[in-house]
């Protein structure tokens, strides 16, 4: 009978593609959810506050006082693998190396009251739950899957701030909706500093708490609604036992108790239901107060209408992937596309409540005037496509992101621009200061519309921030020194490329002397070349190369996440004069050539996290950011056929349909982003200029839907799987000569045609 229910159940509530939904069904959210990729499958709106998800096990961060690397997995919550679900919370990364978030953990259970997790191998111990893929569904707005151990439907939907849950019960057995205030992503014992519930009636509670983790001062307050009232609720605590307890014990705090504070809570809230039962839940996030959060989920859903919230939800998704209306070869093509543009539209997330109000970096309350409020900014890795594809396709949500990056300057103790930031925190994760590439690349093509010459004031102080991870070295000496620093090689590069981006803004607002000074200090990637190996090199305070050096290692040889075969070419701002450097035009060729087609051996792979076999070609790393503008690096030694031809093939190579779908982590959109300018046959080899650089289209045809009401559309002529290759271009009708395409060719709106074929045009 109850087999019968859950069919019934599944489908009553399935989802039949729409009209309007004809590019929403393309999306495939549980895409690049096993091994590397770290994307969560669940519900969420366009870079919605709120992403709510299924966290599948409770992995702790740490084991007897050690990192613990199975910890790496779950940097989303979700591993595709796992048997079992622990339940679902409402802040999730999408395809980070790092991780933190995790908060409100909700999971319904029916029958006996269990408060502990349990483990997977014994679901029945706590109140996680087995499931299967078969039972499980996950869409634009949408997530749904069976328990099996309590014979319960879930379904979870959302507004930008609300997360909205719908769950059925299979039994007439009393039903429990356990909420876990000391569950999280990269969980440690200490990660909880404190955690307040307030109940307020028998349907509503609000609270917040605060971490120490990823982000070391993070307080984030809720409030939950349920469909129905509750008959009893109870908590507990996990934790130690304080020396002093002071007078709260003359209460049983474990039992309909409403005042509720401690570090490590779990509470429960029980129902009577009948078979086919439902009880809906609603929890809304804030930054600021319990009484925000309120608000909210008053003003974004005050109804108990799942099925119009998971509607209205899908018609964001729908006008966001309809910026871009791509013809495309296969019906894959068409999941990877439009899923590519799903996870470039999940992160950064909103960062204010509903009347402009965020608590900043200054733990003071703000408000948001004239702008949106954005939070987690992973700009090591967006800087290189996604933030440029956002001044295409989105130019207003990324002006608001820049705004949101001078709000953190404003409200920084440190007086410097982002690094990696989230939630009023900076967590000062991987390296360069790369907001000023999104800064200057914003502004030099006319996204930006704020204060400019503010925007370059705080692009030099952070540049100039000498105490930051070798900058003080890195501008005395020219480089940074490998005794100073373990990625002393990457991160001269880098802040070689940035202080490039400073240049090109000073002079693009006319401020001749931070031009003259920062032009000179992008010339800095020269002081790491060795010419006597032609490779990146880390060289000590004395100015000499280190001996010990091994050209293949990706770790502990002076970079982050790479090897020097790929950071060697990490001068984008550059590419001719490193050319020069490495020896002209036949030596990149065949450096390049070596890159994709040599073999690294698995020994490689050792002694780092993020780099794996799925996203190597050859020693290129696509699944990893550095060397993502390497193929285009073709055009300039004279054979632009190569880069068509291995855009191409790392397009089929790297990006796949299902749940182990990407090569690499999604990074926040960076690695979608690369796929869409790349599908589109063009891509932005160094941000800050206003140009692209042309490589070999994947789509058939694609309208860009400007918001200045123009339409810029990409042609591929006699488009196939064999015909890689570019036989001649048109720009509006007329011959295209080069291989730069300008930012305002773009958005002038017009026609972009390629005629293709099956042999290199040499």
């Amino acid at each position: 009978m109850r087999q019968l229910l859950f069919v019934l159940l599944a489908t009553t509530v399935s989802v039949q593609a729409q009209p309007q939904d004809s590019l929403i069904r393309y999306v495939q959210p549980l895409i690049g959810t096993a091994k590397m990729g770290h994307t969560f499958p669940g519900a969420t709106v366009p870079f919605g506050a709120v992403q709510l998800s299924p966290d599948t096990d409770t992995i702790p961060y740490a084991v007897d006082g050690k990192y613990n690397p199975d910890v790496y997995t779950y940097c989303a919550g979700y591993q595709y693998d796992d048997p079992t679900i622990v339940g679902f919370s409402h802040t999730h990364f999408s395809g980070t190396g790092h991780s933190d978030l995790g908060d409100f953990l909700v999971m319904p259970t029916a029958g006996a009251l269990q408060l502990n997790p349990g483990v997977a191998e014994a679901p029945q111990t706590g109140f996680r739950s087995a499931y299967q893929h078969a039972n499980e569904a996950a869409e634009a707005n949408y997530y749904r899957v069976k328990l099996d151990d309590h014979q319960i439907l879930a379904e979870l939907t959302t507004s930008t701030r609300v997360g909205l849950h719908r769950y059925t019960f299979a039994g007439q057995e009393e039903a429990h909706i356990i909420l876990d205030l000391m569950h999280g992503i990269y969980n440690y014992d200490d990660k909880n500093v404190w955690t307040v519930v307030r109940v307020l009636n028998d349907s509503t509670i609000t609270g917040y708490r605060q971490t120490n983790g990823w982000a070391r001062t993070r307080t984030v307050y809720f409030a939950m609604s349920f469909s129905k009232p509750f008959k009893s609720y109870g908590s507990k605590s996990f934790e130690d036992e304080s020396v002093y307890r002071g007078f709260w014990r003359k209460f049983d705090q474990t039992d309909n108790f409403p005042d509720i504070a401690g570090k490590k809570l779990r509470m429960h809230f029980d129902f009577d239901v009948e078979v086919g039962g439902q009880v809906l839940v609603k929890v809304a996030l804030s930054s600021v107060s319990m009484s925000n959060a309120l608000a909210n989920m008053e003003a974004e859903i005050p109804y108990w209408d799942f099925d119009r919230t998971k509607r209205d939800g899908r018609a964001l998704w729908e006008n966001e992937l309809r910026r871009i209306e791509a013809t495309l070869p296969t019906e894959a093509d068409y999941v990877n596309f439009y899923t590519a543009m799903y996870h470039a539209a999940l992160m950064p997330t909103v960062y204010m409540d509903l009347n402009g109000q965020y608590k900043g970096l200054d733990y003071e309350v703000h408000t948001a005037k004239g702008f949106t409020n954005y939070t987690s900014f992973s700009l090591w890795d967006t800087f290189r496509a996604f933030h440029p594809y956002l001044n295409i396709v989105n130019p207003s949500r990324n002006a608001d992101i820049v705004a949101s990056m001078m709000a953190h300057y404003d409200q920084s103790a440190l007086k410097m621009l982002p690094i990696w930031s989230h939630y009023a925190n900076d967590n000062w994760c991987m390296s360069g200061y790369h907001s000023v590439s999104v800064i200057a690349d914003a502004i030099i093509k006319g996204v930006y519309q704020g204060d400019a010459q503010a925007a370059l004031d705080a692009c030099v102080a952070t540049a100039n921030y000498r105490r930051y991870e070798g900058i003080g070295d890195y501008i005395d000496l020219g480089y940074i020194p490998d005794e100073k620093n373990g990625t002393s090689v990457s991160n001269t590069l880098e802040y070689a490329y940035d202080d490039w981006c400073i240049a090109q803004l000073a002079k693009y607002l006319g401020r001749q002397d931070i031009y003259d000074t920062f032009i000179k200090r992008s010339e800095n990637w020269r002081n790491m070349y060795d010419s006597s190996i032609g490779f990146m090199r880390p060289r000590h305070i004395d100015g000499t190369f280190r001996k010990d050096f091994d050209v293949l290692e990706t770790h502990g040889q002076g970079f982050i996440e790479g090897n020097t075969w790929n950071y060697s070419l990490y001068v984008p701002h550059h590419p001719e004069g490193l050319m020069e450097v490495m020896g002209g035009r036949a030596r990149l060729l065949g450096y390049l050539d070596s890159l994709f087609t040599m073999h690294l051996p698995d020994k490689f792979f050792a002694n780092t996290e993020d780099i794996t076999r799925e996203g190597i070609i050859g020693n290129y790393v696509h699944g990893n950011e550095p060397a993502h503008h390497v193929v285009y690096l073709y055009n300039i030694v004279g054979q632009p056929w190569k880069a068509q031809e291995r855009v191409r093939m790392i397009l089929e190579n790297q990006y796949h349909n299902g749940a182990d779908g990407l090569g690499g982590n999604d990074d926040c959109g960076q690695m979608s982003a690369w796929y869409l300018f790349s599908s589109l046959g063009f891509y932005p080899v160094s941000p800050g200029t206003d140009e692209y650089w042309l490589g070999s289209p994947l789509v058939q045809s694609a309208t860009i839907n400007l918001e200045n009401g123009k339409r810029f559309t990409v042609e591929a002529i006699n488009q196939g799987a064999k015909n890689v290759y570019v036989q001649e271009v048109l720009l509006n009708g007329k011959p295209f000569e080069g291989y730069k395409l300008k930012h305002s060719d773009i958005v002038n709106g017009g026609t972009l045609q390629f005629r293709m074929g099956s042999k290199a045009k040499k």
